[in-house]
């Protein structure tokens, strides 16, 4: 398998470890700013291959297999293009345990869970909702990159009306 390129950057916060990580889709190793160039030759490359290793062996979380479906569709759609990522092993499932989220999303093993409160809700409310979650695996935060990538998706504002119609009523006590 050939290796893909990976960006190496220096910091002068590390003093001894190196950590890889992907960003936007972009192998990136962190090293200390003190590690020679014939130490990094050395280092870098078996690290890399590691965190390759790793994702190779990840399977997908648990999920339901029709909103897993509708998640890597939305990723295609509205993320590849723009971050050239191919989306990362994802499973998306319905909890009850959400009363005040909409969705979250563990980055690190890409469960997304999507509140079941969410269930009778119109799609295009259902797919803001995992656009949103699904972009916290190109884009941790949320910054203004992220919420440019989310407010791609053309129902944005209705989504949104949406759940702050929800929530209000909610609030409010009606059901």
């Amino acid at each position: 398998m050939a290796v893909p390129s990976y960006e190496v950057r220096s910091s002068a916060r590390r003093t001894r470890t190196m950590t890889a990580f992907r960003e936007d889709g972009r192998l990136v190793v962190v090293v200390p700013a003190h590690m020679s160039r014939a130490d990094r030759d050395r280092l870098v490359p078996p690290l890399v291959g590691k965190l390759l290793a790793k994702e190779a062996s990840q399977i997908a979380p648990r999920g339901d297999a029709a909103l897993t479906d509708r998640a890597r569709a939305l990723f295609h759609r509205y993320l590849t293009p723009v971050v050239g990522a191919e989306p990362p092993p994802l499973g998306v499932r319905w909890v009850d345990n959400q009363s005040t989220r909409w969705g979250s999303c563990t980055i690190g093993s890409g469960e997304i869970r999507i509140t079941d409160r969410l269930r009778q809700a119109p799609d295009y409310v259902v797919d803001h909702v995992l656009l949103h979650e699904v972009t916290h695996l190109v884009e941790r935060n949320h910054t203004a990159r992220f919420w440019e990538l989310v407010r791609a998706y053309p129902d944005f504002d209705r989504a949104r009306g949406f759940l702050d119609g929800l929530e209000f009523s909610r609030a409010h006590g009606a059901r």
